[in-house]
C-alpha cells in the first residue's frame, strides 16, 4: 500500500474561496489539457461538488460533474460515458461515494487516472453493497432499505447524523432538499474487472465517515494500491472539506501530465 498522507481542513463549513486557496501549486499551463470529470454519489447531484468545481477552476484546472441518474448501475455507466464522449483530450475521474463503483466501469481510453473521495470501490466479481457493507455499520449510520419503486431515500435526519454532519445547517437543508434516491439494483449488481486495476489510483479517506467507515475505505485503498491521503472529514468532505479533495485531484492532474509528457 502507498504511503498514507495526512491533511486537513480548517473549517467544516469551507468556502469554496477556501478551497481555492489550499490547492496548491497552480495547474502547469502543460496540464490545462486535461479534464477532470466528477461522478456523485447516492442522494446527491451534479451540485454537491460546487466547492470542488470552483476551487479547480481557480487553479485553472477544468472541470465537469457528470449527471448520474441513479436508476441502475448500467444507466449510470452509460450516463457517465456520454459524458466522457463530450471531452477531447486526457481526463482524470473523480468519484464520491457509490460513484466509486461507476467510473470503475468505463472503458474509455480517455481516463488517464481514478480519484476516489470516500468512494466505493468493488472488485471482480463483487457489488457495490458487498463493500458498503465491509464491516459493521456505525451506530448513527441509518437503516437503508428500498421502498415500493425500489428506491432507496435517505431520511431526512441522516444528512446530520451521518451523511454531512460536519456540513452547515444550510449546506444540509440543500442536501436533503435536492437529494436523488438510488435504485436497489444499482448497489446489486456484480461488476467486471475494475479501471483501477489499469490505472493510477488515489483515494481520499474521511476518517470520520459514519456511512463508509474509514476501515473499510483503507481495505479499498489497500487492494487498489492507491496513492492515500487521510483527512479529519465525515462522508461528505466535497461539500464540508473541499480544500483537501482539490488538493488530491490536482496532484492527479499533475502525475497525469508527468506521465503523458514522459
Amino acid at each position: 500500500m502507498a504511503p498514507v498522507l495526512k491533511g486537513g481542513e480548517k473549517s467544516a463549513g469551507a468556502t469554496a474561496k477556501d478551497a481555492a486557496k489550499a490547492a496548491q501549486p497552480m495547474v502547469e499551463a502543460a496540464d490545462r489539457n486535461a479534464n477532470v470529470v466528477l461522478a456523485h454519489g447516492a442522494w446527491a447531484d451534479g451540485s454537491s461538488w460546487s466547492k470542488v468545481i470552483a476551487g479547480l477552476n481557480a487553479k485553472g484546472a477544468r472541470a465537469l460533474a457528470a449527471p448520474l441518474p441513479l436508476t441502475s448501475l448500467a444507466d449510470d455507466i452509460a450516463a457517465l460515458d456520454r459524458t466522457l464522449e463530450r471531452l477531447e483530450g486526457p481526463i482524470i475521474l473523480v468519484a464520491h461515494a457509490y460513484a466509486g463503483g461507476v467510473i470503475a466501469e468505463t472503458r474509455s481510453e480517455k481516463v488517464k487516472s481514478l480519484v476516489y473521495v470516500a468512494a466505493l470501490a468493488p472488485d471482480e466479481g463483487e457489488t457495490v453493497g458487498d463493500v458498503f457493507y465491509h464491516a459493521k455499520p456505525d451506530p448513527k449510520a441509518p437503516k437503508l432499505a428500498p421502498d415500493k419503486n425500489d428506491l432507496i431515500w435517505l431520511p431526512e435526519e441522516a444528512f446530520a447524523n451521518a451523511f454531512a454532519p460536519n456540513a452547515t445547517v444550510e449546506e444540509r437543508v440543500v442536501l436533503a432538499a435536492v437529494q436523488r434516491p438510488i435504485a436497489a439494483s444499482c448497489i446489486s449488481v456484480k461488476v467486471g474487472r475494475p479501471l483501477w486495476r489499469d490505472r493510477p489510483s488515489w483515494f481520499l479517506v474521511a476518517d470520520q465517515d459514519r456511512m463508509i467507515l474509514r476501515e473499510t475505505q483503507l481495505f479499498m485503498a489497500g487492494r487498489m494500491n492507491a496513492r492515500v491521503r487521510q483527512i479529519p472529514a465525515d462522508h461528505t468532505p466535497i461539500v464540508s472539506a473541499p480544500g483537501p479533495v482539490v488538493d488530491i485531484i490536482l496532484e492527479a492532474v499533475r502525475e497525469s501530465a508527468r506521465a503523458n509528457r514522459g
